[in-house]
């Protein structure tokens, strides 16, 4: 893989771009501090604005390292971060990124997330050289698993109870596109 970092990209209706610490409010308001948004990550709803802005601190020096991708959903029309996708896991050898993504409550079923998705996507495809691009959802969160067929990935099938969220120990869905694939799709 040839590593860009967290690099700005554009689609019709959004930017992703890097968090800044100035983004904490927004943050904390459009996602961060919901429980139904997080219900089914690996992270408590943040009770105060300050935690996020610590947590936003954290972000911006891993930027630091090339091989760090977390971006902002930033709507064009009301210019604010309303979620979040980044590369949750590597696996070098194998040229393998496993991409996480969520979005506040008020933006979903409007395509906002396949839209960020298939961006991100492209890119690590077309910059990076990933051979294999993943993705994983609790069973019990199907609409992620929507997210994931949109944008072209193939579902593998169930972990059986193979990691933990805030439910508790769950079974993973299991998506990928490799490289050959996402080629196919021109």
């Amino acid at each position: 893989m040839e590593h860009k970092g967290t690099v700005q990209l554009e689609t019709g209706r959004l930017i992703l771009r890097r968090f800044t610490e100035d983004d904490a409010q927004a943050m904390f308001d459009n996602w961060a501090s919901d429980p139904d948004v997080t219900k089914h990550l690996t992270w408590q709803p943040h009770k105060d604005p300050q935690i996020t802005r610590e947590l936003l601190k954290l972000w911006a020096a891993n930027y630091a390292d090339p091989s760090c991708y977390q971006w902002a959903i930033v709507l064009k029309e009301i210019n604010e971060p309303i979620g979040s996708i980044s590369v949750v896991s590597m696996n070098e050898k194998h040229n393998i990124v496993s991409i996480g993504y969520c979005i506040g409550k008020k933006w979903w079923h409007q395509g906002i997330t396949s839209e960020a998705f298939e961006a991100v996507i492209r890119f690590m495809f077309d910059e990076v050289g990933v051979n294999r691009l993943e993705a994983r959802h609790n069973v019990e969160n199907p609409n992620s698993g929507k997210v994931m067929h949109k944008c072209g990935l193939q579902y593998e099938g169930t972990l059986r109870q193979a990691a933990s969220d805030n439910t508790g120990i769950v079974d993973l869905c299991v998506w990928s596109i490799l490289r050959s694939e996402y080629e196919a799709m021109g």
